[in-house]
C-alpha cells in the first residue's frame, strides 16, 4: 500500500481501538450500561476493519498473473466494502438490538459509573488523536477538495474509510457519554438505551454511505475530469497526433489508470512515423499522468465529414 493509502492513520485507528476496546468492555462489565456495551462491540467492529484495510492493501500489491493481467488493485475496494459490511452487521445492527432489548426490558440503574465516565474521557482523547492522525494524511492528499468531495471522490479508499469510523466512534462516544451521564442524573436506565440506539443508527448511516462509495468503485470508476482533460492535452500536444477522436478511462486499483483512446493521425503518415506518434504519445500521457500505467491507443485517419449543413463533424470511425 503507497503512502496515499493512508497506513499510518489506519496503524493509528488500530492502535487506538484495541486499547478503547477493552477499557469499555470493563467498564461495561463494571456498570452494567448497554451504551458502554455497544461502544465496545463498534471498537472491536473498528479494530476488525483496520485489520481487513491492511489485508487489502497487502493483497492488492501482488503483481499481475495470466489469470489477472491487470493485477490486484481492486482488492482494495473489495476489502473496504466489506468494512461497511461489518461496520453494519456488526456495529449497528447489534446497538440496535441492543438498545431495543433495553428499552422493552430496562435493568436496574447503572452501577459504579465512575468507571463510564473515566473510560469515556479516555476513549475521546485516544479517538481524537486517531481522527488527527487521519485529518493530517487527508490534508496530504485533498488538495482544494471539500470533505465531501474528498470522501465521494477519492480512489483510495482506506482514508475515506478511516475518516468516517474515527468520526462515527467520536459522536458515538459522546452519545455514550449522554446516555450514561442522563442514566445517572435521573436514576432512569431508558436513557442509557437511547443512547445504545443512538449509536446503532449513527454506525448505520455511516456503514451505507461507505457502501454506496465503495460499491462504485468495485463497479469501476473513470478518471476525474481534471485528469482526463490533463490526458486528453497530454495526447494533442504530440505532434503526430491531430486530435483525441474518443477516449475511456478506467481505474485498475487507486494508484493505477488504465487508458484507452482512438487517435487521429495525419494521412499521409507512414507506419514508422505513426509508431513513432503513438511512442511518444504514451511518453507525454504518463508525464503529466503517472498513475496512468495501461495505455492502448488505436491509430485512426483524422476524417471530417461535411453536414448537410455545412458544418464539419467528426466521422464515424471503425
Amino acid at each position: 500500500m503507497s503512502a496515499s493509502g493512508g497506513t499510518k492513520a489506519i496503524i493509528a485507528a488500530l492502535t487506538a481501538n484495541l486499547a478503547i476496546a477493552v477499557s469499555k468492555f470493563v467498564a461495561a462489565f463494571f456498570t452494567g450500561s448497554s451504551s458502554m456495551l455497544a461502544e465496545g462491540i463498534h471498537s472491536v467492529a473498528d479494530s476488525g476493519n483496520q485489520v481487513l484495510l491492511l489485508i487489502g492493501g497487502k493483497r492488492a500489491a501482488r503483481a499481475s498473473t495470466k489469470e489477472h493481467p491487470f493485477g490486484y488493485g481492486r482488492e482494495r475496494y473489495f476489502y473496504a466494502f466489506v468494512v461497511a459490511v461489518v461496520l453494519f452487521t456488526i456495529g449497528a445492527a447489534f446497538s440496535i438490538y441492543e438498545g431495543v432489548h433495553k428499552l422493552s426490558d430496562p435493568h436496574a440503574k447503572v452501577e459504579s459509573p465512575i468507571w463510564a465516565f473515566a473510560v469515556l474521557i479516555f476513549a475521546i482523547i485516544a479517538e481524537a488523536f486517531s481522527f488527527r492522525t487521519a485529518i493530517k494524511e487527508s490534508n496530504a492528499v485533498r488538495g482544494k477538495q471539500s470533505w465531501v468531495a474528498f470522501v465521494r471522490r477519492s480512489k483510495s479508499p482506506e482514508l475515506p474509510v478511516i475518516l468516517l469510523e474515527d468520526l462515527g466512534a467520536l459522536l458515538g462516544l459522546i452519545f455514550a457519554l449522554f446516555g450514561v451521564t442522563m442514566a445517572v442524573v435521573t436514576g432512569d436506565p431508558v436513557w442509557d438505551a437511547v443512547g445504545t440506539l443512538m449509536i446503532g443508527v449513527l454506525l448505520g448511516v455511516i456503514a451505507v454511505v461507505l457502501a454506496m462509495e465503495t460499491k462504485s468503485l468495485l463497479v469501476g470508476e473513470g478518471a476525474t475530469p481534471e485528469m482526463e482533460a490533463q490526458i486528453r492535452t497530454a495526447l494533442e500536444s504530440s505532434p503526430e497526433v491531430a486530435r483525441v477522436i474518443h477516449m475511456r478511462t478506467l481505474h485498475l486499483g487507486p494508484e493505477e489508470l488504465l487508458v484507452a483512446a482512438k487517435i487521429g493521425v495525419a494521412h499521409d503518415g507512414t507506419a514508422a512515423e505513426v509508431a513513432h506518434g503513438i511512442d511518444e504519445a504514451e511518453r507525454r500521457v504518463r508525464e503529466a499522468v503517472p498513475i496512468a500505467r495501461v495505455i492502448y491507443l488505436e491509430p485512426d485517419l483524422d476524417r471530417l465529414r461535411t453536414t448537410a449543413s455545412g458544418s464539419p463533424s467528426e466521422a464515424a470511425s471503425g
